[in-house]
């Protein structure tokens, strides 16, 4: 799980694939939910494992010499992890040892890029095999695909003619450029408001004016809008709690606009393009720029109106957010927003954030306002646990002068494995501010009970009737430093004034060369379950 996750940040901040090695079928079994998050989030990871020797009488070099190579020589070991990997395949000599890695190479790079699995018994890995070399670039990723003219015509057509034009976006800022050329087409076409949704990258600055933040598919914006582009987007919205209007035009431009490895996705869109993203907003930024008659068309005043009236909207918006982050009228507990908010303040503006707060996200991406292109990383997938030690690969690929910062909830920072993730970053010096958002309870159970029972006996039962109470809590910060052989610095604050005192003491200590662990208490010194909005945000 540790391993993946980190070849998991490494891969994403950077783009270059990474390489995890695991023993046979339980090593494979141990990856665990990381591959579901490798895939889902689009990861480009090779991941090798062996398998048992297929001779017994010393047939080969290699042939069974242990008691185990029996016991773990699974009838397909592939089919362990198959349905979530891009390509899958078995080395069964030698001599194309090198042409089966670059095959599984293209398939792990080229859009929509993942993990890919492949296996190779003792006998072939033993095999004597005369040196031999490939011509790399033979064995590139599959370049980046255009819209065709057509479309780039009626897309941007329908862009500038629309009335309350909405984009939908989830992980186009994967690529840094596509940040940048949906920036220009944003500026374009006054009016244009963005969307993300999914979170597994920083896709539009949150400080624009055009920016509506991160919601999972639910935002009053959806049902007004009458011309809507999903871009590189799993979940745009949820039909059952928010869906557009039915005559909503959409066009959907994705790497993967089938979702190929999801039995079960439609949306009603017009039009459909396996596409880059950061290519087709290029291209519908030079069409309307180039054109006299859209151009014309944008220079009307109602178009400024709306620019002013976006401007407008953001202001309140970021007013409102300031004042979730506001300390407590009543006593000196904080809320994740306050917390969040000194986070910002305190932390260095390049800091890359790892990001796995289940329910709370939506209120902690709202303070950070993630606006720098690969500062802002969260798990594309459902398997918990992400975050531990893709933090750890992030600082890896990120160098010792840059800042990593987990928030993690305290769930979730369970399920990351802690006594390997801090063990790992003292062994390896790769120090990263942990942040536990402890409320002392794993609650999105209880947000999805109440969205299909909001009324029902379990909407007033406690966490502990629900069994999803961690009272009394786990010493987090403590877990962490035992795994780190003490060599970590481990916290906890419940109070304004302790937040203030440890979160100094924790950043220096990372920037000092040393990890560090801050159990942040929520709305109380023991942590609580603070329920009200949390419950029902999207």
């Amino acid at each position: 799980m540790v391993a993946l996750s980190m070849a998991d940040g490494y891969a994403r901040l950077t783009g270059k694939p990474q390489c995890v090695i695991v023993h046979v079928d339980v090593g494979t079994q141990g990856l665990g939910a990381a591959v579901h998050n490798a895939s889902c989030g689009r990861a480009p990871v090779l991941i090798f494992a062996g398998l048992s020797p297929y001779t017994c009488d010393g047939e080969y070099r290699g042939s069974r010499t242990e008691y185990i190579h029996w016991i773990q020589d699974a009838q397909d070991q592939k089919q362990i992890v198959g349905q979530y990997c891009r390509y899958s395949g078995e080395i069964k000599c030698g001599k194309n040892i090198k042409q089966m890695v670059g095959r599984a190479l293209q398939f792990a790079t080229s859009a929509p890029a993942g993990p890919v699995y492949l296996v190779g018994a003792r006998e072939a890995m033993e095999e004597d095999i005369e040196p031999y070399e490939l011509e790399q670039i033979h064995w590139g990723s599959l370049g980046n695909a255009a819209l065709p003219e057509d479309a780039v015509h009626e897309i941007a057509e329908a862009l500038v003619g629309a009335k309350e034009p909405l984009l939908i976006t989830g992980y186009s800022g994967r690529d840094h450029n596509a940040v940048e050329s949906l920036l220009r087409l944003v500026d374009t076409v006054k009016g244009l408001r963005v969307l993300e949704t999914g979170g597994s990258d920083m896709c539009f600055p949150a400080d624009h004016r055009a920016s509506l933040g991160l919601r999972y598919g639910i935002h009053e914006r959806i049902p007004t809008a009458d011309v809507i582009i999903v871009a590189d987007c799993d979940v745009p919205w949820v039909p059952t709690q928010c869906k557009p209007s039915p005559g909503a035009r959409i066009f959907h431009l994705d790497s993967d606009p089938l979702k190929q490895q999801m039995p079960v996705f439609y949306i009603p869109a017009e039009a459909r393009y396996k596409i880059s993203t950061s290519t087709a907003f290029h291209q519908l930024h030079a069409y309307i720029s180039s054109s006299p008659s859209l151009s014309r068309t944008l220079s009307d005043p109602t178009y400024q109106s709306r620019w002013d009236a976006l401007a407008r909207e953001h202001s309140s918006r970021l007013s409102t957010i300031r004042s979730l982050a506001e300390p407590s009228s009543t006593d000196s507990t904080f809320n994740v927003s306050y917390l969040t908010s000194r986070l910002r303040h305190h932390l260095p503006a390049t800091t890359i954030f790892a990001i796995e707060a289940v329910t709370l996200t939506a209120f902690v991406t709202d303070q950070l306002l993630p606006s720098l292109p690969g500062t802002f990383l969260n798990c594309g997938g459902g398997g918990l646990g992400w975050s531990g030690g893709a933090s750890l690969g992030i600082k890896l690929a990120a160098g010792p002068d840059r800042f990593v910062c987990q928030i993690v909830g305290d769930g979730t920072f369970l399920f990351s494995v802690p006594g390997s993730v801090y063990w790992i970053s003292q062994r390896y010096r790769l120090p990263v501010l942990t942040v536990v958002l402890n409320n002392q309870g794993w609650n999105a159970p209880r947000r999805s009970l109440l969205l299909v029972h909001p009324e029902g006996h379990a909407s007033r039962a406690s966490n502990e009737e629900l069994n999803i109470s961690f009272a009394p809590s786990p010493d987090y910060a403590g877990i962490a430093k035992a795994a780190a052989g003490g060599n970590l610095w481990a916290g906890s604050a419940g109070t304004t004034e302790e937040l203030e005192a440890k979160l100094k003491e924790a950043i220096q200590s990372v920037k000092g060369g040393v990890g560090a662990v801050l159990d942040a208490h929520l709305d109380g010194p023991q942590g609580k379950y603070g329920g009200g909005k949390s419950v029902t945000v999207g």
